[in-house]
């Protein structure tokens, strides 16, 4: 008999596991399929809250909190049960210097086991000192304690109340310096931390201001294997949702970078496009890149939804602020792929490609 998923899990409307958890503006998460049915309806209140909503509310993917769902492991009761140590005794065991290593990390995965599934115990550890503990194991030269760390301080950001607190007791700074870690997976954990803090607005600009935050998450971009690439992109496209944080990714040279990743079929480097096509320092750098309308055109063909639909944002800011950019995608056949698309099931897609077609058609004015 498997343990029953976590209630946070669940959809609040639905009460179904989230199979792509969204974040409203209220800052509550739903199943986007289960809040998309209710904004359809015609409300514009959260369900939770009932405070107002914007008239077209931005839902914002919960990486972290996905990520988290699909690697869950329901854990067997058909074992006895055996009484594990409380979570001070297991913090004492952390930050004892004479505590082995093996030690350490067999307290970080039962931590990470205990916290995934409750959030009273996540705000327990909190309270209790866990997380400069937990830090000083993020810190850590070996690369098993450094993702343990890691992976326990992803659970614990999973609540919105800690987001903050985590900022205050220098997460940030461990984790940018993981971001740089010997191992893969650890760089991989490090971004999708970023992803978790970033939910919360002020942090966006807490992490943009960190020395080195961004040119880490760009380099891992250029130099990381897939997942790595995708963690990093995730990150990026959560911290540019403040606009200075845009132009500091370009500063970085990430929009190189992101075009020829999207190039690669990588549709989440086309989000970050999307969001850096609002500054003119990231359009001038897409309009230097040449074949750039061409890539964008190659995921209006093949993308993914999302892709197709940033791809179709970032081709009208370029093409609103630059000509040329307007004769390009008319050569690339992007008119024509727009008249198809304004079919589309998807709502968003339907009213970029109407827009889109707007401008090619010379009536952006």
């Amino acid at each position: 008999m498997a343990a029953p998923y976590p209630d946070d899990f669940k959809c609040p409307i639905s009460l179904e596991i989230m199979s792509d958890p969204v974040i409203l503006s209220s800052g509550h998460t739903f199943d986007r399929s289960s809040i998309q049915r209710w904004l359809d309806a015609g409300h514009r209140t959260c369900p939770i809250t009932q405070l107002p909503l914007p008239q077209n509310p931005n839902l914002i993917p919960n990486h972290a909190l996905r990520s988290l769902i699909s690697n869950f492991n329901p854990v067997s009761l058909s074992k006895p049960f055996l009484p594990h140590p409380s979570p001070q005794t297991l913090i004492s065991i952390l930050i004892s210097p004479s505590s082995s290593l093996d030690s350490k990390l067999d307290c970080l995965n039962q931590l990470a086991r205990v916290s995934k599934r409750d959030s009273a115990m996540r705000r327990r550890l909190t309270e209790s000192g866990a997380v400069s503990a937990v830090l000083k194991c993020v810190g850590s030269d070996d690369p098993r304690l450094q993702e343990k760390g890691l992976s326990l301080l992803l659970n614990l950001s999973l609540d919105d109340d800690n987001k903050v607190g985590l900022v205050a007791e220098g997460a940030i700074g461990h984790t940018v310096a993981a971001l740089q870690a010997r191992s893969p997976d650890c760089r991989a954990v490090a971004a999708t931390m970023l992803t978790s803090l970033a939910v919360v607005e002020v942090n966006k600009a807490t992490i943009g201001a960190y020395p080195h935050a961004v040119r880490s998450l760009v380099c891992l971009l250029r130099n990381g294997n897939y997942r790595e690439q995708k963690e990093a992109a995730t990150a990026l496209y959560a911290i540019c949702s403040f606009p200075r944080n845009r132009l500091r990714a370009v500063e970085c040279g990430v929009v190189p970078i992101l075009l020829k990743i999207a190039n690669s079929g990588l549709d989440r480097a086309v989000e970050v496009l999307g969001l850096l096509a609002k500054c003119r320092e990231g359009r001038e750098e897409m309009q230097r890149f040449k074949g750039c309308v061409e890539i964008l055109g190659c995921v209006l063909r093949n993308g993914a939804p999302r892709g197709v639909q940033y791809a179709l944002l970032t081709l009208s800011s370029l093409c609103c602020h630059c000509e040329r950019q307007c004769v390009e995608a008319r050569r690339e056949g992007v008119l024509g792929i727009c008249m198809t698309l304004i079919d589309d099931n998807n709502e968003k897609i339907r009213a970029n490609a109407a827009n889109l077609i707007h401008i090619l058609r010379g009536n952006n004015t």
